[in-house]
């Protein structure tokens, strides 16, 4: 078995799409758009087999997100090196997004660093 795709509701639907094929080089499928129920989506193809849908429809609940919750708690991207983890962080970074650790290896041995993405989704960046 695998994880075939990851789906999460956003709130601005474009911009999330822009998010991930600018960072992190995601290739967007055509968009899907129900006009009977206006449910929208995406799906975002990385390097490798699993797949991110983002959607978005008009009745969604924007709740808050704390960092220690129950449920999905991030989203973690392998970028393939250190270098790149350190870039693509300092990128986030002088692009205005909040750090929220920064480039290290855990004493699991990853190599990471982790951001908040502009809904408040954190991302894990990893080799």
């Amino acid at each position: 078995m695998k994880i075939e795709h990851i789906a999460m509701y956003v709130n601005d639907l474009e911009r999330a799409k822009d998010f991930f094929t600018h960072y992190f080089h995601a290739a967007a499928g055509e968009k899907y758009h129900n006009k009977i129920t206006d449910f929208q989506s995406y799906f975002l193809s990385f390097q490798g087999e699993c797949r991110l849908e983002i959607m978005n429809k008009p009745e969604m609940e924007n709740i808050e997100k704390p960092l220690a919750r129950t449920g999905y708690a991030h989203i973690a991207l392998s970028v393939g090196t250190k270098e790149t983890v350190n870039s693509l962080t300092e990128q986030l970074r002088k692009d205005g997004y909040r750090i929220i650790s920064n480039p290290r290896t855990t004493e699991d041995g990853y190599y990471e660093s982790c951001t908040i993405d502009f809904e408040d989704n954190q991302i894990e960046i990893t080799i």
